[in-house]
């Protein structure tokens, strides 16, 4: 689990982007971060993951603070920390073997022959069997984005940070990882915390959402949930598009035939 507590962050300009933001993202959930473009979202999960330092708050990761670990105690948490990144960030010139096997090379004292098989056991898991000797270049960006799953989950990690994974992807290859991203999550009882504006992933897999807006944590809940929030910036966020301003009207239609 990771707690953020009374999260502030301003830059140098003067300008604040985080007001007081607190949240809680549970293990073995999807925890969806939202909110338009501009609202702080990214910033929360820079700031989550280190790569920012807020103002003031706590950031603990199962009860450590992030803000007073020395900087040895940070590099020992990286290690329990997967990330997946918007454009994948893959090396051009590995294979996709050797992109996984890169984390394993970098923080861990395996064999050569331990890195490839843990390695190998990571692509199994993504449905990337055989695709070891592919360079990213020979892959779509389906398979390229699940390469990348499959390194952010070789060192086994205890918290996993998605930034925007189904950006670029058309919309049956985002379902595909969407629910891979779920699947893993639950099966390895991971804290995964995805940074996204993509509405179908959060009908799709939203366990727990938290909503920013205009840095402002202003809403927090689940997929059922979402529907029938009286929280005006949220519902104008959902509802941006007419086919999802139909779901609304047919659940709220539904929900009234019920009652009588």
């Amino acid at each position: 689990m990771i707690e953020v507590k009374n999260i502030t962050k301003s830059f140098d300009d003067g300008r604040t982007v985080l007001h007081d933001v607190s949240a809680t993202f549970h293990t073995g959930k999807t925890n969806l971060i939202i909110g338009q473009s501009g609202s702080g979202k990214t910033v929360l999960m820079k700031s989550i993951v280190g790569l920012m330092r807020p103002d003031s708050g706590e950031i603990l990761y199962d009860g450590r603070d992030l803000l007073s670990m020395t900087v040895d105690q940070i590099k020992e948490l990286r290690k329990e920390i997967g990330m997946l990144f918007q454009g994948s960030a893959l090396f051009d010139s590995e294979t996709v073997l050797e992109n996984v096997m890169f984390p394993l090379m970098m923080f861990t004292d395996m064999t050569p022959a331990q890195q490839k098989e843990r390695a190998q056991f990571c692509l199994e898991r993504v449905n990337l069997k055989g695709a070891d000797h592919k360079y990213p270049s020979e892959i779509s960006g389906g398979m390229q984005k699940r390469v990348a799953i499959a390194r952010a989950i070789a060192l086994n990690p205890k918290y996993l940070f998605c930034d925007e994974p189904n950006s670029g992807l058309d919309p049956r290859t985002s379902i595909v990882i969407d629910e891979l991203l779920s699947d893993i999550t639950h099966e390895y009882d991971i804290t995964t915390i995805i940074n996204t504006h993509d509405m179908n992933s959060v009908l799709g897999i939203g366990e727990n959402i938290i909503f920013i807006n205009k840095g402002y944590r202003e809403w927090v809940g689940d997929k059922q949930t979402i529907f029938h929030t009286a929280t005006k910036a949220l519902d104008e966020f959902v509802f941006a598009t007419k086919l999802f301003q139909e779901v609304k009207d047919y659940i709220v239609s539904n929900a009234h035939k019920a009652e009588n």
